[in-house]
C-alpha cells in the first residue's frame, strides 16, 4: 500500500490509494484549505513569410512549421476522430482501385471498368496499392499529398521516357519551396528532411514536377491538394478549426483518471484527542526508561506516522468497501470527552464529472461535425441511439454522390496523370470502385444479406 502522508506538526494531508486525500489534525481541530486545479489555449496565418531553415527559404507548414506532426499527435490520444479518419477511407476506397475508361451514354456520365495489362503490370510493378494507402491517408488528414515521379533509365539504352514508378513522401518530411509570389503555381522546387527535429540530418531538394516537361529531371516532387480559402500553399483539412474542441474531447478521460487515481478534492478530516497522544507518550516514555534508551521527541512523531498509516490501512483498497472503523471515547480527568472523529468532507465530485460528461458529449458532436463524416457512417451514437439501416443508406447513397469526386480526382491526380505521360494514347484512368447498395426489399430474399451470413 502507497499511503502518503504529508504532515507538518500536529496536522497535513494523508493520501489513501482507491479512497483519496484525507485532512488530519491531532489534538486540537485547525482550520483547512483546499486546492484545486484548472487546465489549459493560436496564429492562423503563417504563408506571410518565408522561414529559413538550413539556408533553404521554405513556406512555413503551421505556425510552428509543423502542422502534420501536430495534427497527428492530437489524433493519436483521441478516442473518436481517428475512428472516423478510417471509416473515411474505408468509404472513399470502396471495392479498390480499378481501371475505368469514362463514357456518356443516356445523357449520364458512366465508368466502363476495364483491365490493360500492360498498365497493371506497371502499376503492380511498384506496389501502386501500398502508394494509394499512404496518399489515401495523407489527403484525409491534410487534404492534399506530396508524390515524387521517378523516371525511368531505358533511354541510356535506347528506349523510350516513362514513368518508372511513384512514391508517397509524408507531409511530416516534405515544405514547398517560397515563391516571392505567393503562388503555388509558382513553387519550384520542394524540400524534403526531418523537419520535426530540426532537418539535423540535412535537406535534400527536388526539382517540381512539371506535367509539360516530365523528363527533364530525373526525380521530381509535387504537391497534389484541394483548394482552401484564402490560404496560398498549403490546403488546411476542414477540421482544422475543430481542433480545440478535438483536444477538449480528449482531456475529459484525462481529468476523470486523475480523479479517481488522485481523488482531487479532500475526502475526510481525521480529529484525534489530544489526551490520547499524551497518554501514547507517556506509555513511550516508560517504554524507553524500561529499555534503558533515551526518549526524543522523533520516537512520538515516528509513532504518529505509524498510527496514522494503520488509520489509511482500514480505509485503502477496493477490497475494504464496508469495513468497520471502531475507536471507544472516554473523558479525561477534567470531564471532558475525548473522541476520535471522521468527518466527511462534502465534495462535488458528482456534479464536477456530470460536467466534464457533458462537455464531453459536446466535444465529440464538435469532433464528428468537424471531420464532416455523416454520423450515419460515423457509428456515432445520437441522442442516444444507433441510426437505422435506411439511414446509413441514404448516407452513404449521398456521400458517393456528393463527397467522393473530388477527393479521388486528388488522390488519383498524380497516378493518372504518370498514365497519360506513359500510353498517352490510352484513355484510361484508375479510380475506386464502389458496388451499388441496394436496400433489402430490392434484392431477391435469396440475395440478402440476413440469408447470406
Amino acid at each position: 500500500m502507497n499511503t502518503k502522508i504529508a504532515r507538518e506538526g500536529d496536522k497535513g494531508v494523508m493520501y489513501v490509494p482507491d479512497v483519496g486525500a484525507a485532512l488530519f489534525s491531532i489534538g486540537k481541530v485547525t482550520s483547512s484549505t483546499y486546492a484545486d486545479t484548472s487546465a489549459p489555449s493560436g496564429q492562423s496565418s503563417w504563408e506571410s513569410d518565408p522561414e529559413n531553415v538550413l539556408g533553404k527559404q521554405i513556406v512555413p507548414y503551421g505556425a510552428s512549421n509543423n502542422l502534420p506532426a501536430e495534427i497527428r499527435d492530437i489524433f493519436d490520444v483521441n478516442n473518436l476522430a481517428p475512428g472516423i479518419i478510417e471509416r473515411e477511407i474505408g468509404l472513399l476506397w470502396g471495392q479498390g482501385p480499378y481501371l475505368y475508361e469514362e463514357d456518356i451514354v443516356d445523357n449520364e456520365i458512366v465508368r466502363n471498368w476495364t483491365k490493360d495489362k500492360e498498365i497493371q503490370d506497371w502499376l503492380d510493378s511498384w506496389q501502386y496499392k501500398n502508394y494509394l494507402d499512404r496518399v489515401v491517408t495523407e489527403f484525409k488528414h491534410l487534404k492534399g499529398h506530396f508524390t515524387k515521379y521517378k523516371k525511368n533509365k531505358g533511354p541510356r539504352i535506347g528506349r523510350e521516357n516513362k514513368i518508372a514508378s511513384l512514391e508517397c513522401v509524408p507531409g511530416t518530411d516534405a515544405r514547398l519551396e517560397w515563391a516571392a509570389s505567393r503562388r503555388l503555381e509558382d513553387v519550384r522546387h520542394i524540400f524534403t528532411g526531418d523537419f520535426e527535429n530540426n532537418c539535423n540530418t540535412g535537406i535534400r531538394t527536388y526539382p517540381r514536377f512539371r506535367f509539360n516537361d516530365p523528363f527533364r529531371y530525373p526525380y521530381g516532387i509535387n504537391y497534389h491538394c484541394s483548394s482552401s480559402f484564402a490560404r496560398n500553399f498549403y490546403a488546411i483539412p476542414g477540421f482544422y478549426g475543430g481542433l480545440n474542441w478535438i483536444k477538449r474531447s480528449s482531456d475529459i478521460p484525462q481529468i476523470l483518471k486523475y480523479l479517481t487515481d488522485n481523488s482531487i478534492s479532500l475526502a475526510y478530516h481525521f480529529e484525534s484527542p489530544q489526551a490520547y497522544w499524551d497518554l501514547k507518550e507517556e506509555k513511550l516514555r516508560e517504554k524507553c526508561a524500561n529499555n534503558n534508551t533515551t526518549y526524543s521527541d522523533k520516537l512520538m512523531e515516528e509513532l504518529k506516522d505509524k498510527v496514522l498509516n494503520q488509520l489509511a490501512g482500514v480505509l485503502a483498497g477496493k477490497e475494504n468497501v464496508g469495513k468497520i472503523f471502531h475507536t471507544i471515547s472516554f473523558r479525561d480527568n477534567e470531564d471532558v470527552l475525548c473522541e476520535w472523529k471522521v468527518i466527511p468532507i462534502e465534495n462535488k465530485s458528482k456534479d464536477f464529472i456530470e460536467g466534464q460528461l457533458k462537455v464531453a458529449d459536446k466535444a465529440d458532436s464538435a469532433t464528428t461535425s468537424a471531420i464532416g463524416l455523416h454520423p450515419a457512417l460515423s457509428n456515432i451514437l445520437v441522442a442516444g441511439k444507433l441510426a437505422s439501416g435506411s439511414e446509413m443508406l441514404y448516407a452513404l447513397k449521398l456521400y458517393l454522390s456528393s463527397d467522393t469526386a473530388i477527393p479521388e480526382g486528388i488522390i488519383m491526380e498524380a497516378i493518372n496523370t504518370a498514365i497519360k505521360i506513359n500510353w498517352p494514347k490510352k484513355n484510361l484512368k484508375l479510380g475506386f470502385y464502389h458496388k451499388v447498395v441496394l436496400t433489402e426489399d430490392s434484392v431477391t430474399p435469396k440475395e440478402r444479406t440476413k440469408n447470406k451470413v
